[in-house]
């Protein structure tokens, strides 16, 4: 007897569908096999000790070098945008030259009381503030600065009765200055540098509407600028305006003795110290008077060996006979054989009085310089004929006689 027994396949049968042609599945790929047209490249053996490396893509590295700078450039462009915009604010709108008018009448007010500037603010607006207080204190001008949260455990004490405040915030709003501000004596003058352009838009300057206004907005917001809203243009601008900030008051507190020595006092250090330590007038380099060594006799009496005597013994190389001077340079120049002539025969080796050439003892060194350049030029200008071993007598502003200086000396100091 047949037993039937159910067949199993893997068939599906998928109901109510338009039947098909039937399609064969794919043949396995044939073996590459040479043809009628050419033997057939055989495919490289795979080496896994092959030290050969793929040169860099040339053109990769170059693009992504572009891409660098063209990026730097547009930060560099964007920034330089912003501190035009803020320069033609200054030039052109009243609220922006009140307001610093006003910012430098009360810094230099105060000041002049014996007061000092605070500088506040969080964020990368403290870091510009911090930045500012040391550029105010080089430049002479007592300032110190006070982080707001810090301030309102304890450090209000930095404030003093006759202080001036400054508040850097680009928003206007910053909640920790916000607090701090409640706490400041109505009567000490406050300063909001901020990036609004009204006093009514800042809600620092609502609050304390006595406060001045110093703007310092940008051409547009960080994020069309760079995609980020991380402070760039807003800081570079802050920075820029407390700089000049800075500079003007500085020169108004020092009008009398001059920023520049404020500063080369305050700043010894460094390569600036020692720009600043250089001799810079005249008087600086001269050899003083009283350094000269006299030689006792007339001239008519001595001899060219008196004075390269002389000259060997004194210090500064510097010999007086009578009203007349030898200098280093003509001394250095006698002709031997010369040395038992009689002065009298070597006009060209003493100089009497009247063909020194006087100069300003606190003339600038580079426009001393100027002026001989000149002279040597153009020797028949009314004064004495000068080269590089003319005596220049170095003369207060009564005319008196301070030091001398060789014309070569001076202009070799150009040089260093």
């Amino acid at each position: 007897m047949v037993e039937h027994h159910p067949v199993h396949n893997s068939e599906v049968f998928l109901l109510g569908l338009a039947p098909r042609p039937s399609v064969p599945p794919p043949s396995p790929p044939s073996p590459l096999t040479p043809t009628d047209a050419g033997p057939s490249i055989p495919i490289e053996h795979l080496c896994l000790d092959s030290t050969e490396i793929p040169a860099p893509d040339v053109e990769d590295a170059t693009s992504t070098a572009r891409r660098r700078v063209t990026g730097a450039i547009h930060v560099l462009n964007t920034e330089a945008t912003a501190l035009r915009s803020l320069t033609q604010l200054y030039k052109t709108d009243a609220i922006a030259k009140e307001g610093f008018n006003a910012a430098v009448d009360a810094i230099v007010r105060q000041c002049n009381k014996g007061g000092k500037l605070v500088v506040t603010g969080v964020g990368k607006s403290g870091h510009i503030g911090k930045k500012l207080v040391a550029t105010f204190n080089s430049l002479g001008l007592h300032s110190t600065f006070l982080h707001p949260t810090e301030a309102l455990h304890g450090d209000l004490g930095k404030i003093g009765g006759h202080d001036a405040l400054l508040f850097i915030t680009f928003s206007g709003k910053t909640p920790e200055l916000l607090a701090l501000l409640p706490h400041v004596d109505l009567n000490l003058p406050t300063v909001v540098l901020t990036a609004h352009a009204q006093p009514a838009d800042c809600e620092l300057i609502r609050r304390r509407p006595g406060a001045v206004l110093l703007p310092a907005p940008i051409h547009e917001p960080e994020t069309i600028s760079f995609g980020i809203s991380a402070p760039t243009t807003s800081t570079t601008v802050a920075l820029a305006l407390g700089d000049a900030l800075a500079v003007v008051v500085s020169k108004e507190l020092h009008a009398g003795i001059g920023v520049s020595s404020v500063f080369a006092r305050n700043h010894p250090g460094g390569a600036i110290g020692a720009a600043f330590s250089k001799p810079r007038t005249v008087r600086e380099i001269a050899i003083p008077f009283a350094d000269v060594v006299a030689v006792p006799g007339s001239i008519a009496e001595l001899v060219a060996a008196d004075v390269l005597k002389a000259g060997c013994e004194s210090p500064s190389g510097w010999v007086a006979v009578n009203d007349a001077l030898a200098c280093p340079a003509r001394i250095r120049g006698l002709d031997t054989s010369l040395v038992s002539s009689k002065l009298t025969d070597l006009p060209e080796l003493v100089v009497p009085r009247n063909e020194w050439i006087n100069i300003g003892a606190d003339i600038r060194i580079s426009d001393a310089v100027g002026w001989i350049q000149t002279l040597l030029q153009a020797p028949d200008c009314g004064e004495a004929a000068c080269s590089e071993d003319s005596i220049l007598a170095v003369v207060d502003g009564q005319n008196s006689i301070l030091g001398v200086l060789e014309a070569g000396e001076l202009l070799r100091w150009q040089e260093s």
